[in-house]
């Protein structure tokens, strides 16, 4: 056997455009949803349109916006978290999406509800009692009563009028926050959904909640418009959990939502180089593509010596590390996109210096980095 080292690749390979129906990136970089809080009363600012316009100048071929909150009052539990209602806060989503777009790049909103990740008693509708699946927070109590009928349909129907204002405003399609412990996924997980109707059950009926909310949506923006998801196995209150422990299970519940209309896959985890399954190199958006065909959004501590819990568990931050691995694994298309998240927060200009090979001037993401919308 050979003991050569793979040969390095150019990282013009990131830069290359890649083109879905209706979507043309200019390179294969994402910047994904990372919250941000500059948004008072919900409303997204000028200096949230030049935030998101620095990283379309500099080479991000798609952008995902922070999470943003549907119409619902119990949805976040910030109120600097920017709104996806609302006139005020649709026309500085419509100023941000006309300057990304001059600049050349794609946006898409991310859609979002934290459930009962949502702190009881939080602003800006303390007296809103936290939903979710079941009344049971992250970590297994039953702090609430479940979602009723009613409820889940009218949690839908603020999904779908946020897709629709994200089309009418220009954006160039919605990813919806299903992942990381959030509403959505809190019907995915077995341990927050304990329903006994069509909504809990086996890993098909906990699904059903997102497929319907998906085909809503697809209803309401037409055949064509972009829809990602975003997905994971790790939760807030466990990154070590793996609902989905077995290549089947994961093929049945992606299956679900490719069938309910989902065109990418956003496939979130702790450090995207790891094995998520015995007997193969493939990650976890390895086998998501393998296994759906999809477009496939790799993300997790891409570029950075130091995955990202290192922020939440001893407050550090991350240098840059080479990105020799992921080359190669976008060379065998094992995913389509790379999302880079904490290097993108500190520093702008991260793709094209990575692209001019200026690696030497990437600004190291830091801690302190997250009081500046640099």
């Amino acid at each position: 056997m050979s003991n050569q080292q793979p040969k390095a690749l150019s990282t013009e390979y990131l830069f290359q455009p890649y083109t879905l129906p209706n979507l043309s990136l200019q390179s294969r970089i994402v910047m994904p949803a990372m919250g941000r809080a500059f948004s008072p009363g919900g409303v997204p600012g000028p200096d949230v349109a030049a935030y998101y316009l620095r990283r379309a100048e500099n080479g991000v071929g798609l952008i995902i916006t922070e999470g943003t909150v549907i119409d619902h009052p119990a949805a976040t539990s910030e109120p600097k978290v920017p709104s996806f209602y609302g006139e005020a806060a649709l026309n500085g989503w419509a100023g941000v999406v006309r300057q990304v777009h001059e600049a050349g790049g794609r946006i898409f909103p991310q859609l979002w509800h934290m459930g009962m990740a949502r702190p009881a008693g939080s602003q800006p509708y303390p007296e809103a009692p936290s939903i979710g699946p079941s009344g049971i927070d992250l970590e297994g109590n039953k702090v609430g009563e479940p979602m009723n009928e009613e409820e889940i349909e009218r949690i839908i129907q603020a999904f779908v009028d946020a897709a629709v204002h994200a089309k009418r405003l220009g954006f160039d399609g919605i990813e919806i926050q299903g992942a990381h412990g959030y509403l959505v996924d809190q019907f995915f997980w077995e341990k927050t959904n304990k329903r006994t109707d069509r909504y809990g059950g086996d890993l098909i009926k906990r699904s059903q909640f997102a497929a319907e909310l998906i085909q809503a949506i697809r209803i309401a923006v037409g055949p064509d418009y972009p829809i990602a998801i975003r997905v994971s196995q790790w939760k807030m209150s466990d990154y070590y959990v793996k609902p989905y422990d077995t290549p089947e299970k994961l093929d049945q519940f992606l299956d679900v939502l490719v069938q309910a209309g989902v065109d990418i896959f956003h496939c979130s985890t702790r450090r995207f180089w790891e094995p998520e399954f015995e007997g193969s190199d493939l990650g976890f958006a390895g086998w998501v593509k393998k296994l759906t065909g999809k477009t496939t959004i790799v993300v997790g501590s891409v570029g950075l010596d130091d995955e990202f819990t290192s922020l939440y568990t001893q407050g550090k931050g991350a240098g840059h590390k080479d990105l020799d691995d992921l080359l190669h694994r976008l060379d065998h298309q094992e995913f389509d996109l790379v999302a880079v998240g904490r290097a993108l927060i500190s520093d702008p200009a991260w793709a094209i210096k990575i692209r001019e090979g200026r690696e030497s001037e990437i600004q190291a993401f830091t801690r302190e980095a997250l009081a500046t919308l640099h």
